[in-house]
């Protein structure tokens, strides 16, 4: 008999521990969904003045402090509104205006660049000083020399690279990604400078608070603000 008391004991322990459990998730379910507003504050301040000491009764400045508070917070509360609507308005116009770059070209920071069949390629050298000699390797996508370009002289700024296409023997090369590298002597010493190559924008993304531009020969999506340049062409 004291062993079936046992049990029911420990079935009854069981049961208080689920339904102590169900209270304190209700109790966090409805401490969540609870917001005070406008309604609730004046609530509260009209029990406050009928229940308030009448020979201790709060005082203006106290009064006015509170009001105070409470417009404070429900005015900021009011601005993260009204800018997370904005946000997403421009957002939604950015979308807009990025849609009219579809099928056009723009130029990113990345030294690989997509050569179109038949085609050439045309890129940007970054350069801290001018150079007296400025040398361009053009390589396919395993990393093989396909081409020296002797750019020459180029002051400092930005520099327009063109590529014709072809390899060392005048060949036209097949359609792919190429790498484009720009050498020169820089205080006496070779370094590598800067590249920037022209994409075409496929299609766009309206991503987390931000647009996103699919690029032809781009595993991944771009943000706009990426974008240097826009092709006239």
């Amino acid at each position: 008999m004291a062993e079936f008391d046992s049990i029911s004991q420990i079935g009854f322990s069981y049961i208080e521990q689920l339904k102590s459990l169900q209270e304190k998730k209700n109790l966090n379910e409805a401490t969540t969904k609870q917001e005070l507003k406008q309604e609730d504050f004046f609530s509260l301040l009209t029990k406050q003045l009928a229940q308030q000491d009448p020979f201790k009764p709060v005082s203006n400045d106290q009064m006015i402090a509170q009001m105070a508070s409470f417009a404070t917070v429900d005015g900021i509360g009011r601005m993260n509104s009204q800018f997370e609507k904005l946000n997403v308005s421009m957002t939604s116009n950015q979308a807009l205006q990025a849609s009219s770059l579809v099928g056009r070209n723009v130029l990113v920071e990345s030294m690989v660049g997509t050569k179109q069949d038949g085609e050439g390629m045309v890129a940007m050298v970054q350069l801290p000083q001018a150079l007296d000699n400025l040398f361009v390797r053009i390589e396919d996508k395993a990393g093989k020399l396909v081409r020296t370009l002797e750019i020459g002289s180029k002051p400092a700024g930005a520099s327009r690279i063109e590529w014709d296409g072809k390899d060392e023997n005048g060949t036209p090369l097949p359609a792919g990604k190429y790498r484009v590298r720009a050498s020169g002597l820089f205080n006496g010493e070779s370094k590598e400078f800067n590249v920037l190559t022209y994409a075409n924008v496929n299609s766009v993304l309206l991503g987390k608070g931000s647009v996103l531009l699919n690029l032809a020969g781009f595993e991944s999506p771009i943000r706009l603000s990426d974008v240097l340049e826009v092709s006239k062409s």
